[in-house]
């Protein structure tokens, strides 16, 4: 059994090896931690001394097999209650994160083992996100970012980079939502912005906003 505070730096290391796959530096744990770099130091060392983490030194800290286990079950649970926390309650996409993060921790394997199956089975959460299965398995999907794309081609929206509550209200305010068909009508070679056609109706976007969008092509 583990700490709350432990497996949220699991789940964040998790998430930051993606970027750094050689090692997640102590700089880059406090920063997405929100923390100072000697209680990242601290933490390293509880975990280094549970079997969680692997670190060397001007390398950084990866995820040992067990490490990475317990990091896919907090992730597991945290992406299956905020299907929950939609779908069954009613909670808008914006408002969920929270409530999860809190619930991710219950410690109960029978009761994620139903929430699954009373939710039948997701595969991705309410922002696009894979959902792990109970052997810890990652649905698999071809996806690239809106920015990638050029003038004339076009995808359906399948999730969001940046899940920000401020991000999802955007997106709400707009009527961008995931499963829709976007289609590049023009992009600025200046500064790369966007006139797409969603649903009919054309709209300008940031490049900020085109870099925060998973689209799947055919």
């Amino acid at each position: 059994m583990f700490s709350l505070s432990e497996e949220n730096y699991l789940k964040a290391i998790f998430h930051l090896e993606r970027a750094y796959p050689t090692g997640v530096s102590t700089n880059a744990l406090a920063d997405e931690m929100s923390t100072k770099a000697s209680s990242v130091t601290d933490m390293i060392k509880r975990l280094s001394e549970k079997k969680l983490v692997a670190y060397k030194k001007y390398q950084g800290v990866k995820l040992s097999k067990s490490g990475r286990e317990t990091a896919v079950e907090v992730i597991r649970k945290h992406r299956l209650w905020e299907v929950f926390l939609v779908d069954k309650l009613g909670f808008a996409w914006d408002e969920v994160h929270e409530v999860a993060e809190q619930l991710e921790h219950i410690k109960s394997d029978k009761l994620i083992k139903e929430l699954d199956r009373f939710l039948d089975f997701p595969k991705r959460d309410p922002h696009g996100d894979p959902i792990p299965d109970s052997e810890g398995n990652f649905a698999i999907s071809n996806k690239v970012l809106l920015a990638e794309l050029n003038k004339g081609e076009s995808g359906i929206c399948i999730g969001v980079k940046d899940s920000s509550p401020e991000f999802l209200q955007y997106l709400d305010k707009n009527n961008i939502a995931l499963g829709q068909l976007i289609v590049i009508l023009e992009k600025e070679s200046f500064d790369q912005s966007m006139l797409i056609n969603l649903n009919g109706s054309e709209l300008k976007i940031s490049n900020v906003i085109s870099s925060n969008l998973y689209i799947k092509t055919s």
